[in-house]
C-alpha cells in the first residue's frame, strides 16, 4: 500500500508548488519534505517529479498520482470526519452552486456559520455541469442544481424554484422577436439552459439559442448584466442574479405572457451518506 503520509505530503507539495511553504504548512523541514518525495517514489517505481532548481514539474506517473491520490485523501479525511465527529453544527461542509443560488444562499449561510462557528462553510460558484462533476468526484459535498442530476453518482431532490427572467438595456420597455435578434445575447455559462426554457414557452419562432447572434460572455455572475446595461445585448437570469445587480435603471426586466420558474435540487453523491452539518445546511436552505 501507498504510504499516505508521503502522499499527503506529495500532494501537498503539488498544489502549494513550493518545498518550503509545504514544510511549513506540514510542520516539517524541507529536507523531510524531500525525504518523503524520495520515498514515495522509491514505493511506487517511478519518477514523480523533475526538478530544475528549486522548481519543478509533474511526470506523467505523478500528474497521474496527483488526481487519484488527491481524492483518496480527501475521501479518507471525510471517512475520518465522519467517524470522529457527527455534529450538526461543527465541521467543514463544501459547497458549489450557479452564481444565482449562491448569492441567495450563501449570506444565509454565514449568518448560519456566524450562529455557530465551529460551523465552516466553504462555498464555490460553478455552472450547473461543474456542480454534478465535482460531486461525482467526491470534491464537495453538497451541490445545489438549477436541473435535475443526469450522472449516475449524484442523486438530488428538489427544495425550490427561482424565476427566470427577460432582461434587456432599459429603453426596451416593449418587446418582440425581431427586436430581440436584432439585439444580440449575452451569453453565461448557463445561459443555453435558461434561454430554451424561458423563450421556448413565450416566443413561437425560437428554436435555439444559436439564432441569436452572441454580442458577449461572462462566467461571473455579477458581470453579466454589464453589458446589458450598455445596451450591448439581452440575457436570461435567475431573479437572484437579477436582483442583485447593481444598476438596475440601466436594465428592463420583462413581464412575460408564460412565466417560467426553474426548480432548485440539493444533491450530493449517490453513496454518501449525508453528515448531520450537511443536513442542517440543507434544512437551512429549504427553510428560506
Amino acid at each position: 500500500m501507498i504510504n499516505p503520509v508521503w502522499l499527503k505530503t506529495f500532494c501537498e507539495l503539488v498544489e502549494v508548488n513550493h518545498f518550503t511553504k509545504t514544510a511549513e504548512r506540514l510542520f516539517m523541514t524541507q529536507s523531510g519534505v524531500s525525504q518523503h518525495i524520495k520515498k514515495l517514489e522509491q514505493q511506487v517505481g517511478a519518477l514523480l517529479l523533475e526538478r530544475h532548481g528549486k522548481q519543478f514539474t509533474l511526470t506523467p506517473q505523478g500528474q497521474s498520482l496527483y488526481n487519484r491520490g488527491s481524492q483518496l485523501l480527501k475521501e479518507w479525511q471525510f471517512l475520518e470526519q465522519q467517524i470522529k465527529n457527527d455534529s450538526p453544527f461543527e465541521g467543514r461542509v463544501k459547497i458549489q452552486s450557479p452564481g444565482s443560488c449562491g448569492l441567495k444562499f450563501y449570506n444565509e449561510l454565514l449568518s448560519l456559520q456566524s450562529k455557530h462557528p465551529k460551523l465552516y462553510i466553504e462555498y464555490a460558484f460553478a455552472p450547473n455541469s461543474g456542480v454534478e462533476k465535482a460531486i461525482a468526484s467526491h470534491q464537495i459535498d453538497i451541490g445545489f442544481m438549477s436541473q435535475a442530476p443526469t450522472m449516475l453518482e449524484v442523486t438530488g431532490h428538489k427544495i425550490a424554484n427561482e424565476p427566470l427572467l427577460l432582461i434587456t438595456p432599459a429603453q426596451f420597455k416593449t418587446l418582440d422577436w425581431q427586436q430581440l435578434c436584432q439585439l444580440g445575447f449575452i451569453n453565461h455559462p448557463d445561459g443555453k439552459h435558461h434561454a430554451q426554457q424561458l423563450l421556448s414557452a413565450n416566443f413561437a419562432e425560437f428554436e435555439s439559442i444559436a439564432q441569436f447572434e452572441c454580442s458577449g460572455f461572462s462566467n461571473q455572475i455579477n458581470l453579466i448584466l454589464e453589458p446589458v446595461s450598455l445596451g450591448l445585448g439581452f440575457t436570461v437570469l435567475p431573479a437572484h442574479a437579477v436582483s442583485a445587480f447593481h444598476n438596475q435603471e440601466k436594465i428592463h426586466v420583462h413581464t412575460l405572457t408564460h412565466p417560467v420558474c426553474e426548480d432548485i435540487y440539493a444533491c450530493h453523491h449517490r453513496n454518501m451518506l449525508l453528515a448531520k452539518r450537511m443536513k442542517t445546511v440543507i434544512n437551512e436552505i429549504k427553510s428560506l
